[in-house]
């Protein structure tokens, strides 16, 4: 500030340089608005009397700075919220699209046939129950489901492979099914194909499509799973109930072997012990005609027993009639023979006969 003597004029000195823009109650141009500015001059000369200041315009200078720091703020926020009206209802339209798109499924490898499976599926789609959803709380699965032979509910499948559909018209607000509330179609679709002998691929898709607006809503995957599992349980009940046939058929095979080779062996028995009667036979025969050949038979009306082979020698004792005495020494003239007592002696030829 410039201060200059004169008449008239008073001399003013200020003690304490403030800011430019802050007045005496401490609050800027800015804070009090570009209006107040004259106000603040007025009061000044009415204090000081003669007081010549400059200070507006550092003061105009600073608040249109800081107005125009506001204005772009104002500026990048206004060009924020257009982007964001721009850019949101197509963001909310994805979205809804992405909501509305059926589920992806569950793909399951099963290790059995495709016959298997197929059958087991077979029995799955027969059962009016779509397992892992319910219209109330109490209950655990979806019934009155019937099977069909198409359903436009679903995509067209690109591809090979077996596709089969089980639908449950006017369900209400099924469970495990995104922001279903409604009354509408639930439908499940099984794609059934072969990756080897004992390999098969198994994909399930469930969506629930309301009647009215016919919005689509996909499945949690409580679906695809209950239903991937019951017929994973089939197909390997079946695989047991076969193994078990298959061992039951093993066991009895076994038992026949077994029955059989017990018979072979009591018939090779009895063979052996035929066998064995019949050398038994033989060897009697044999015995027999060594007896006819080595025992002779005293005649009547007996004889007597020699000590030696003569008619003078000693007499060793009688023998009566019919004795079969065994032939030891034989000579031209007569017998050496043992009796059945242990005696031995001598007997003339004549004295006996061959055994009948």
């Amino acid at each position: 500030m410039h201060v200059k003597d004169g008449p008239g004029i008073v001399r003013a000195k200020m003690k304490k340089k403030r800011n430019p823009g802050v007045n005496a109650c401490g609050k800027s141009a800015c804070e009090r608005g570009w209006n107040d500015a004259p106000a603040e001059m007025a009061i000044a000369k009415r204090n000081e009397k003669m007081i010549l200041t400059t200070r507006p315009e550092p003061m105009r200078k600073r608040c249109a700075l800081v107005r125009g720091f506001h204005w772009w703020k104002l500026a990048a926020a206004g060009a924020a919220v257009a982007m964001l009206c721009a850019v949101g209802p197509a963001a909310l339209t994805y979205a809804a699209k992405d909501r509305d798109l059926p589920s992806p499924g569950l793909s399951t490898e099963i290790s059995a046939s495709i016959e298997d499976v197929l059958q087991s599926l077979q029995e799955v789609l027969h059962d009016p129950t779509i397992h892992g959803t319910s219209m109330f709380d109490k209950d655990k699965t979806l019934t009155g489901a019937t099977v069909v032979n198409s359903t436009p509910l679903f995509e067209p499948i690109h591809g090979s492979g077996d596709v089969f559909y089980k639908v449950r018209t006017n369900a209400i607000a099924p469970r495990h099914f995104l922001d279903s509330a409604d009354r509408g179609t639930v439908a499940v679709r099984y794609v059934v194909t072969s990756e080897g002998p004992e390999r098969t691929r198994l994909w399930v898709s469930a969506v629930f499509v309301e009647d009215a607006r016919h919005g689509s809503h996909p499945s949690d995957g409580s679906v695809e799973s209950s239903e991937t599992k019951l017929i994973q349980e089939k197909a390997q009940a079946i695989l047991d109930a076969r193994q078990e046939a298959a061992e039951n058929q093993r066991r009895q095979q076994s038992i026949d072997l077994a029955a059989q080779s017990l018979v072979r062996q009591r018939q090779e028995e009895s063979a052996r012990l035929s066998s064995a009667e019949s050398s038994a036979r033989d060897l009697q025969g044999q015995v027999e005609a060594l007896r006819h050949e080595l025992e002779m038979r005293i005649k009547a009306p007996g004889a007597t027993l020699k000590s030696a082979p003569f008619r003078s020698a000693a007499d060793v004792g009688p023998l009566s009639a019919y004795t079969d005495v065994l032939i030891v020494i034989v000579t031209p003239h007569w017998y050496g023979v043992e009796t059945p007592g242990g005696q031995r002696g001598w007997l003339p030829l004549d004295e006996l006969g061959p055994l009948p």
